[in-house]
């Protein structure tokens, strides 16, 4: 009940956010927003099907989420396996979808790697500052954000190895495209205390996806 609550605040939220620039890509439009020289979206990617217009595999049950990241198999969920909840927060992805070579990224656009977040960070003021600067400033469960930045970042929360959800409300999660010794970096935000810093995972969680305009 909380979270389905916690959920439905968030879109309301969101309704209300306006930005100037947006972006159509099959058929769905996307808000953006210029920080530093980077054009980023600023909602979470929210695509089913590769590039190349085959189907990305949607996980509904534990069980499904889990054989994939085994196999090293594609995957995508709805938080809560509830559909409403990935047509308003975007999709959780596995790294296996972000790095297939059919292309998550739509024409124009690219997964951004760890130094793109590196760059993000610094036109803040740092890692120190930019998480409050990044998050949405309200829909944050223990301490919401500024959002001085336009990329509104919401409490989305991931989805580990085994398919459980964790961390809604609290933390959001973002994928990039640097691998280190079988890991891959990604970023997170939690309380703003927390610099926006960078953190190995397993290519099998689900985290949220941002991406960067190719320059």
């Amino acid at each position: 009940m909380k979270k389905h609550y916690l959920f439905t605040l968030i879109f309301f939220l969101i309704c209300l956010l306006s930005f100037a620039q947006q972006v159509v890509i099959d058929g769905q439009t996307y808000k953006t927003v210029k920080i530093g020289s980077q054009t980023w979206m600023a909602e979470n990617l929210n695509v089913t099907k590769f590039r190349n217009g085959e189907d990305i595999p949607l996980a509904l049950v534990e069980e499904e989420w889990w054989m994939g990241g085994e196999d090293g198999i594609p995957a995508y969920v709805d938080v809560e396996f509830d559909s409403e909840n990935g047509q308003f927060f975007g999709k959780l992805y596995n790294y296996f979808a972000v790095s297939d070579p059919r292309g998550i990224a739509p024409e124009g656009w690219r997964v951004p790697t760890d130094a793109d977040w590196a760059a993000l960070a610094a036109s803040l003021g740092g890692p120190e500052v930019a998480t409050a600067k990044l998050k949405s400033s309200e829909g944050w469960l223990e301490e919401n954000g500024t959002n001085e930045s336009g990329f509104t970042a919401f409490p989305v929360g991931s989805i580990d190895a085994d398919g459980y959800f964790l961390d809604q409300g609290f933390f959001g999660f973002f994928w990039s495209s640097t691998e280190n010794d079988g890991f891959v970096l990604n970023r997170s935000l939690s309380e703003n205390k927390y610099p926006f810093e960078a953190a190995e995972s397993f290519k099998s969680n689900g985290f949220s996806l941002r991406l960067i305009k190719v320059e």
